[in-house]
């Protein structure tokens, strides 16, 4: 039994290694940090942004009074036994990150859904790519990318189901675990998150469900790479939903470079780090 179980562990060890390689390779996890400046680059994306602020701010506030009331103390008994002195703090810095991750959890499913997507569909329409757009909506006459959107003829595809909270509720535990606890669940949420960021793409693309797994697959490092990106800055207190908006356009910046042909499996870090010197 003991060996078995030692070469299980030996197999997922491999695996991880190979999965963390790719990743790397991709230079996929590039592509959040080329949304921020893409984002703050492009006034004209602001406007889905700016149009949701009071809703979110007010989510916010009252998620993150929720939290910190029902379970800052019970977090900062348990996190005694692993932090020490430090529990109070790593309690508070902890129940900060659980409610970003809620904030967006919940401002993506009932609040700013259809912005992300006018977002994502700016950005295309701003690299270019029109001809992908067109099919899931209108395009009109405009002065800038979000001016240009019409009505959407294809409704975008629910992001969010229970599962993915109880996936949520069932790894949040890990952050217990000093450190380790820590960088397992940013993994586990980034392999999870980095294809859901090109929902959108792949309804554009009109891929059936095995076409959205093959492609996946295929670039399984590279959508790891970028959800792990995707999830840290998504983490950072305050700042959640702003970079929900970032990671939309980098998302969309990736999906512009796969319709024009820019990047392939071998190729694409190099030239990744160098748009990211210059965010176009």
């Amino acid at each position: 039994m003991a060996d078995k179980v030692k070469e299980v562990a030996v197999e997922e060890a491999d695996r991880l290694k190979h999965l963390t390689s790719d990743a790397a390779r991709s230079g996929a996890y590039l592509y959040p940090l080329r949304g921020i400046a893409y984002f703050l680059s492009h006034k004209a994306l602001w406007k889905p942004l700016t149009s949701k602020l009071a809703p979110t701010m007010s989510l916010g506030l009252g998620v993150t009074t929720f939290m910190f009331v029902f379970t800052y103390l019970p977090q900062a008994a348990v996190m005694a036994f692993t932090s020490g002195p430090l529990a109070a703090i790593s309690a508070g810095l902890l129940v900060l990150s659980e409610s970003s991750t809620l904030i967006t959890l919940l401002s993506k499913t009932f609040l700013i859904d259809d912005a992300l997507t006018d977002t994502f569909d700016g950005v295309l329409l701003s690299k270019n790519t029109s001809d992908l757009v067109s099919g899931g909506r209108q395009i009109q006459a405009g002065g800038d990318p979000i001016a240009k959107l019409g009505k959407l003829i294809k409704r975008p595809l629910t992001k969010f189901t229970p599962k993915a909270m109880i996936r949520y509720l069932m790894f949040l535990p890990l952050n217990f675990i000093p450190v380790v606890g820590t960088v397992v669940f940013v993994l586990l949420q980034g392999k999870r998150s980095g294809p859901v960021a090109h929902t959108r793409y792949f309804q554009l693309k009109q891929w059936n469900k095995e076409q959205r797994e093959k492609h996946v697959e295929q670039y399984r490092g590279a959508y790891t790479g970028f959800g792990v990106a995707a999830v840290l800055l998504e983490l950072v207190p305050v700042a959640s939903i702003f970079f929900a908006f970032t990671n939309t356009v980098g998302a969309a910046l990736w999906a512009a470079d796969i319709e024009q042909q820019h990047i392939t499996r071998e190729g694409t870090a190099p030239r990744l780090r160098e748009m990211a010197k210059k965010a176009e």
